[in-house]
């Protein structure tokens, strides 16, 4: 049995996230891989940098995941947004998202993501890539309407650029596939650094 894990997924490409974007945009890519919930805990330490943050958090997923199917690549990543020296993952509820919306609404915003790149327990590749995002001024109304979408809800910073929130923006500076939740160019780079042709992402 124990035989048969280590080399399940041999020489595949896993997904150590159940998000619908990142697997979107790996898809779009033409990227051949399979989803795997890594289960970590998303908390961030007393004192720890935003980037810091999304990277232990990129490699503790891809970890996870790596542990249990080491003959496999394993991809993690994990996006945070940075307003001023406040750091927003997913609201927690309404009110919380209400609270981010107004917080970015007018001002210009960090999008962080960190992935990282394993094989078994070894880390090949590692990287945080940032955008800027930039909110028009929202009246009250206008946020509200947003929030009663339904959209903010599992969105670090409770927004979906790639939805219904690309009203809510003035403009995007840098990856936009990183606001998204991976910077796919990035991305489709490391894969190729470490020889991750298409056939090896097939499962």
């Amino acid at each position: 049995m124990l035989a048969r894990m280590a080399t399940k997924y041999q020489d595949a490409l896993l997904l150590a996230s159940a998000s619908p974007r990142r697997h979107q945009l790996l898809t779009q890519a033409g990227v051949r891989f399979e989803a795997i919930e890594s289960g970590v805990q998303e908390q961030r330490m007393a004192g720890e940098a935003a980037a810091a943050y999304a990277l232990r958090l990129a490699q503790d997923k891809a970890g996870a995941v790596a542990a249990r199917y080491p003959a496999a690549w394993v991809l993690g990543a994990d996006t945070v947004v940075v307003v001023g020296t406040e750091v927003l993952e997913k609201p927690r509820d309404r009110a919380h998202a209400r609270w981010m919306i107004g917080l970015l609404a007018g001002h210009a915003h960090q999008v962080i993501t960190g992935f990282a790149l394993m094989r078994a327990e070894r880390l090949l590749e590692c990287q945080a890539v940032t955008s800027l995002v930039t909110f028009r001024p929202l009246s009250a109304g206008e946020i509200e309407a947003y929030i009663l979408t339904e959209e903010p809800y599992d969105k670090a910073g409770a927004y979906a650029v790639q939805g219904q929130g690309r009203s809510l923006i003035e403009k995007v500076e840098g990856s936009l596939t990183n606001v998204m939740g991976l910077p796919i160019e990035e991305v489709m780079a490391a894969l190729a650094r470490h020889g991750i042709d298409r056939a090896k992402r097939a499962v």
